[in-house]
Parts: structure tokens; sequence; C-alpha cells
């Protein structure tokens, strides 16, 4: 096939499946507002959907035994998103003012899901879906023990917080029965278009001689990632800085269990290779950096934005020196990694000045 036909192929079907995933998210916001899901719901099922066209590459990749671009789409749209949807969107809005208790109730599971496992992945997810759709009220009925009264107190204005955040955010129509037939048919689509775009990607990778990792880990990554950025960018300018945290761990999240742990299940990754378990490491040191700093400022303030996107820069710069090596050098992995991780701790231990705390 020619070059140039892979490329119009390439381009024409992300286009496609990037802008049939707006339908998508839009329709099952509606079809969700009808069958009564709150915000925080609402919010994870539009974070479903605008995942479609990574976690499609991702499983494609996998099928065809392609495991660098299978994780590298899923990780490193992760890392893409972390700088994009956080980073960016604490440069464009200045500050974005964050409840505590919103930052550790999706905070702990984004860590844990960087952590672990398939199996620890649902022992956690489930139980956060289920705490989100009991919402608010229903988590501040009395209960008898004082441990579970208190947690459940706690977990009660942590979610009551963030469907505060997110009732602006997201606040659909209800939806009707078009609104559910559109929504399979933009699911085909998005599905039909991003297996064609994984395709082509891989068949134009091969041609240039451009490694596995980086077709996955940046092209597909950061392509299949564009409209997340685009409405995190558009949340944070409203100020809505909780629906974009919202907005950015959870899609992180769906894309390791549904994109990346469950396919794998199936189909098997094979043995992690040095690329990916670096685009792993960098996923994990700045999701709990931007964490840290979520929590200690009780938001994201632009130099920390503008601190991820310079980590992103740095591992973008890590792994294009690295592609191509099979054994990489420490100075160009390691070395990088850990001076993001030394200079974030050390901001963290920095004692606030005043209007920080504020």
């Amino acid at each position: 096939m020619p070059v140039s036909l892979s490329v119009l192929l390439f381009t024409g079907a992300a286009a496609v499946s990037l802008g049939t995933s707006y339908l998508l998210v839009t329709r099952l916001e509606r079809i969700g507002q009808r069958l009564g899901l709150s915000e925080a719901l609402l919010g994870m099922v539009a974070a479903v959907a605008a995942n479609a066209p990574e976690i499609t590459s991702a499983v494609t990749a996998l099928i065809h035994h392609q495991g660098k671009i299978g994780a590298g789409v899923i990780i490193g749209s992760n890392v893409f998103n972390l700088a994009a949807l956080l980073g960016l969107g604490a440069v464009v809005a200045g500050q974005l003012a964050l409840h505590r208790k919103v930052v550790l109730l999706g905070g702990v599971v984004a860590g844990w899901i960087a952590l672990v496992g398939l199996a620890a992945v649902l022992a956690m997810l489930l139980p956060y879906v289920a705490v989100l759709s009991l919402g608010g009220a229903r988590l501040r009925r009395p209960r008898h023990r004082p441990v579970v009264r208190r947690a459940a107190a706690w977990l009660a204005v942590a979610v009551t917080e963030e469907e505060q955040e997110l009732e602006e955010a997201i606040h659909p129509r209800r939806g009707h029965g078009i609104d559910a037939l559109l929504a399979a048919a933009a699911l085909v689509i998005v599905v039909l278009a991003s297996v064609l775009m994984e395709q082509e990607a891989s068949r134009l990778g091969s041609h240039f001689g451009i490694p596995e990792i980086v077709t996955g880990g940046v092209v597909l990554a950061a392509v299949t990632s564009l409209p997340n950025a685009v409405a995190a960018v558009y949340l944070a300018a409203r100020g809505r800085g909780a629906a974009m945290l919202s907005t950015t761990l959870n899609s992180n999240a769906l894309n390791v269990a549904v994109g990346l742990l469950l396919p794998a299940v199936i189909t098997g990754l094979g043995s992690p290779s040095p690329e990916v378990t670096l685009i792993a490491a960098w996923y994990l040191v700045l999701t709990l950096a931007a964490l840290g700093f979520a929590y200690r400022n009780r938001g994201v303030r632009r130099a920390t934005g503008g601190f991820i996107i310079g980590c992103y820069l740095v591992f973008l710069g890590s792994l294009l020196a690295t592609a191509r090596s099979d054994a990489p050098s420490l100075s160009l992995t390691v070395v990088p990694l850990l001076t993001v991780v030394v200079v974030t701790c050390a901001a963290l231990a920095r004692r606030p000045r005043h209007h920080d705390r504020s």
C-alpha cells in the first residue's frame, strides 16, 4: 500500500474516531441523565466514552501481539493526560481550587491503579464506582458502628463536594430512544475507525523504522487523548477544578483497567520491555507528584502545571533517546526519573507560603 494512502487513512480514521467519540459521550450522558445517574457517575460514563479510541487501539494492538504499542498507547496516554489535562489546564486557568477530600477520594484510587495489577484495580475501582452511585445523601444516613458512621460521613462530604463541582460541568438533558440508537451507532464507528487508525499507524511506523514504543506511547497516545485534553482546558477555563481532576483520574483508571489489564488477561502482554517499564514508572511518579501538589496546595497552581508539563517533556526526551537501544543507559532512563523524584520531594517538603496555605 502506498505511504500516502496510509497517511490519508490514518488521518481520516483519527478524525472520524475522535469526532464520533464526542457524539458518543454526549449521547451516553443524556442516557445516564434519564436513568438518574449522579454527576459523579455521569463523569465516569463520559470518561469511558471519551477513552474509546485509545482503548480500542490498545486492544487491537494486543490482539495482534504488538505488546509495546498496546501498552504504550494506554500508559503513554495516561502520562499525556497528566500533562495535557492537569498541567495545561492549570496553566490556562492559573489556579484550580480543589477540596482535599476530593483529591484524596480520587487520588487513592489513581495511586492504587498506578501501583498494582488487575485484581487490585477491580478491588479498588468497583467500590469507588459503588460509592459514587450512592451519592452524598445516602451516605449520610445513620450508621450504627462509630467507625462505619465516621467513614460514611467522610465519604458523603467528599462525594458531595465532587458532585457540586461536576453539576455545572456535566449537566445534559434527559435522553430518549434516539439517543440510545445514536450511541450504539457512534460506538461501532469509533471502534472501526480506531482499529483502522492503529493498523495504519503500525504500518507507517514499520515503513519509517519508528520503534513500536514510540508509535504507541507517543503518537497514538497523544492523538487518542486529544478530546480529553480539549475538554479539560474547557473545564479549566471555567474554573471547574474538581471536574477536571475527576476527568483525568477516571480516564487514567479506566484506561488501565479496560484498555490494558483486562485484555492482557486474555491475550497476554508478554515480558515487559524496558521502554514499557520506563513509561509505567513515569506514570506512577507523575501521578503521585500531581496528587501531592494538589493536596498540599488545595488545588493545582500555574507553577505546578508548568512543572508537570516540563516533566512530560523530560519523559519524552528520555523515551525518544532510548527507544532504539536494546540496553538503554542509566543516564538516559533512571537519572532523569530520579531527578524529577528528588525535585518533587524537595518542592513538597518546602514549607508553603501563607497564600499557599490559604
